[in-house]
């Protein structure tokens, strides 16, 4: 996409208060009603939090953060928002993106750099998007920080919780679920949320397109030269699995609620391994 489509894209987007209207009448129940129903029920923001909301510039985070300043506007005035986003290596026309979509939606969005695609794509080829996020997350923990902020926003959704729980059992050999808050053990003081728990991918995106929000996917060549991942084979699965069972999605979320350690070969807990021998 050239830069001259990309403007032209970015000025048919709606404006702020009209977007900002649609999160809490057009959308709410999909939207606005799920967020909050998160944020209650994980408790995952407190009076005077200063809370460093992560801007990707793709259509989860950019909903994020314009659901935070709702909440900030109408629920908790007390608390303080920074929207910081990390440029690891954007094409020019990928940054222009993002500077001007986070203008035209009024996030005041704070950019850094760092060179995290390069040094991907010099050691990390097979596994580009794992390695990407773990780095991508120190280096957004520790801008975080030297802002003075106790936490810190993903826009992880609930497709992305369910798909990581399918992940870990069919890859991995674990059963590990996506928390919805999480302290950090590097970063003290920091501590990780994830506000879009309840809400689903195929609303974000109806949302999206309704306000002709032009985002971008995640903007890495190196990630672009992937034919195929695990996480759209997970993805493709769960649509398959949904046909012949309604329910699986929510089943596969639920799940991780309903640990039933006395009946499972075994557990870890605080980093200590036990098997249900230790029980007998």
């Amino acid at each position: 996409m050239t830069s001259c489509n990309i403007r032209k894209e970015i000025e048919e987007t709606k404006d702020s208060n009209y977007i900002e209207n649609t999160i809490i009448k057009k959308y709410r129940k999909e939207l606005w009603t799920k967020f909050i129903k998160g944020v209650k029920e994980f408790e995952l923001i407190s009076p005077n939090d200063k809370i460093a909301v992560c801007i990707s510039g793709g259509k989860d985070s950019l909903l994020l953060a314009k659901l935070l300043q709702e909440y900030q506007k109408h629920v908790d005035n007390s608390i303080s928002l920074e929207f910081i986003s990390m440029d690891p290596g954007f094409s020019k026309d990928n940054r222009e993106m993002l500077e001007d979509t986070c203008k035209k939606l009024n996030i005041d969005v704070k950019i850094f750099e760092t060179k995290i695609f390069e040094v991907v794509d010099d050691i990390a080829k097979d596994y580009p998007c794992y390695m990407c996020a773990r780095m991508r997350r120190g280096a957004l923990y520790s801008f975080a920080q030297e802002l003075s902020c106790n936490k810190v926003a993903l826009g992880h959704h609930y497709d992305d919780f369910i798909e990581t729980i399918m992940l870990n059992i069919l890859y991995a050999g674990q059963y590990q679920a996506m928390m919805p808050k999480l302290k950090s053990t590097n970063y003290k003081g920091i501590e990780l949320i994830r506000p879009l728990v309840y809400l689903r991918e195929e609303d974000i995106i109806k949302y999206n397109k309704h306000n002709k929000i032009n985002n971008m996917n995640c903007g890495c060549v190196v990630a672009a030269k992937q034919t195929s991942s695990k996480r759209k084979e997970v993805k493709e699965l769960i649509k398959e699995l949904a046909k012949i069972n309604p329910n699986v999605e929510k089943s596969i979320f639920s799940s991780s609620k309903n640990v039933n350690v006395d009946a499972v070969l075994g557990y870890k807990y605080k980093n200590n391994k036990k098997t249900f021998l230790d029980e007998l």
